[in-house]
C-alpha cells in the first residue's frame, strides 16, 4: 500500500485519502480487522507523502480516526507510569503531518513530543529517516498555530546549529527545521535575532539553493521536473526564504549573498522553469520592499535587470501586475535614488 501511495500524484492522493477512508480505517481497528501497528506504518507514510506533495487535506481532521488518535494521544499524555513513548511519537507523527489545522493542547503534546525526536544525533540511515520524519511533520504546523516558546526554541536552534556543525540531517530534514521555525516567526518578532545573528539564516539558505541548483536537471522541461524531489525542496527553500524577507528587518550583511543566489536561480530556470521564475519574482518583489536591504545589493545581485526585463516582457492582457513586476516601480525608485544620492 505504501509503494502505491507513493505513485499517487496530487489528484490522486486528495480523491482517495479522504474522511470516508480514514473512518473505515477506525472501524477495522475498532473490531480488530486491522492492526494498530499496521495502521500507523500507513498514516504515517500517507502522512510523509501528503507534507512532502505538499497536498492540502482536510478528510483527516473530519474523520472519527482523527477523535481516536486526540483521544490516545492526551490519554497517553496523562499516565503517570508506564508510558509507551512508541505509541506515543507514532500517535503524535500521523496526528502532525495529516492535519491541517491544530487544537492548541494537542499542540503542546506533540511539539515537545516531535522534537525529542529529531533531536537524536546518530547519523545511521534509520536514525536519520525518523529525524526526517519527525520534522517533516513539525513543517506542517503553519504559521497559523501560535506555540509557546519554551515548547520548542531550544531544542529547534539545538537541531540547526548541531547540524551546521555535523551536517547530520537530511537535505529534508534541515529544511524542514528552518521551516518549522519560519513559521514561528509570524507570532514571535522575538526570534528575529536568533534566526539572523545566531543561526544565519541567509548564508545558510544561500549555500542550500547553490547547492540544490547543481543538482536539478535543468534541461529537463516543466512537466518532467515537476515531481522531481530536489527542484521541488528547492522551491520549499524560495517560501521559507520570502518569509525571511517579509519578516525580519534586522541589517545582516550576509543577505547580499542570498540576494544573488536567488538572482541564480531565476536565471538557470528561465529559459524552461516559468514556475520556479515566478517564485524568485515573488521573491525580488518582497526583497525590494525590505526597507532594511541595501540599493548596491540590488544592483550588484542583477535584481534590478531582472526587473527591467520582466517589465519588458510584461503582457498586459494576460499577466497581473502584481506577479510580474514583483515592485518593479519600487526597484526603479530604489536605482533613482542611488543615482541622486551618490
Amino acid at each position: 500500500m505504501n509503494e502505491i501511495v507513493d505513485e499517487m500524484n496530487y489528484n490522486e492522493f486528495k480523491s482517495i485519502i479522504t474522511t470516508e477512508l480514514f473512518d473505515k480505517m477506525d472501524k477495522m481497528i475498532e473490531e480488530r480487522k486491522l492492526s494498530m501497528k499496521n495502521a500507523i506504518l500507513l498514516l504515517k507514510h500517507a502522512g510523509y507523502c501528503r507534507v512532502i506533495k505538499n497536498i492540502w487535506l482536510s478528510g483527516f481532521q473530519e474523520s472519527s480516526l482523527n477523535r481516536s488518535f486526540e483521544k490516545m494521544i492526551v490519554e497517553e499524555e496523562q499516565k503517570k507510569e508506564e508510558k509507551n513513548e512508541k505509541l506515543m511519537i507514532d500517535l503524535c507523527e500521523c496526528y502532525i503531518s495529516l492535519r491541517s489545522g491544530f487544537p492548541p493542547e494537542l499542540l503542546s503534546i506533540c511539539v515537545p513530543c516531535l522534537l525529542k525526536i529529531a533531536l537524536k544525533k546518530e547519523e545511521n540511515e534509520e536514525i536519520q529517516k525518523e529525524v526526517e520524519i519527525a520534522l517533516m511533520a513539525l513543517r506542517n504546523v503553519s504559521d497559523y498555530h501560535y506555540v509557546e516558546q519554551e515548547l520548542y526554541l531550544n531544542k529547534i536552534t539545538e537541531i540547526i546549529q548541531y547540524h551546521q556543525e555535523h551536517r547530520n540531517l537530511t537535505r529534508v530534514a534541515y529544511q524542514s527545521a528552518w521551516q518549522f521555525l519560519m513559521n514561528k516567526f509570524y507570532w514571535d518578532k522575538s526570534l528575529e535575532e536568533v534566526i539572523a545573528n545566531e543561526l544565519h539564516f541567509t548564508r545558510e539558505a544561500a549555500r542550500e539553493l547553490e547547492e540544490l541548483m547543481k543538482c536539478v536537471d535543468w534541461k529537463k522541461n516543466e512537466d518532467k521536473l515537476k515531481e522531481m524531489e530536489e527542484k521541488n525542496l528547492l522551491e520549499r527553500w524560495l517560501e521559507t526564504v520570502n518569509i525571511y524577507f517579509g519578516k525580519c528587518q534586522l541589517r545582516n550583511e550576509e543577505r547580499a549573498v542570498l540576494i544573488e543566489s536567488i538572482v541564480q536561480v531565476y536565471r538557470v530556470a528561465k529559459d524552461n522553469h516559468r514556475e520556479i521564475c515566478e517564485e524568485c519574482i515573488r521573491l525580488l518583489k518582497t526583497v525590494s520592499y525590505n526597507t532594511t536591504v541595501e540599493i548596491e545589493d540590488l544592483l550588484k545581485s542583477g535584481a534590478v535587470n531582472i526587473a527591467l526585463g520582466e517589465i519588458v516582457r510584461f503582457d498586459f492582457m494576460k499577466t497581473s501586475v502584481e506577479d510580474w513586476i514583483f515592485g518593479g516601480y519600487v526597484l526603479i525608485q530604489y536605482v533613482e535614488d542611488y543615482f541622486v544620492h551618490c
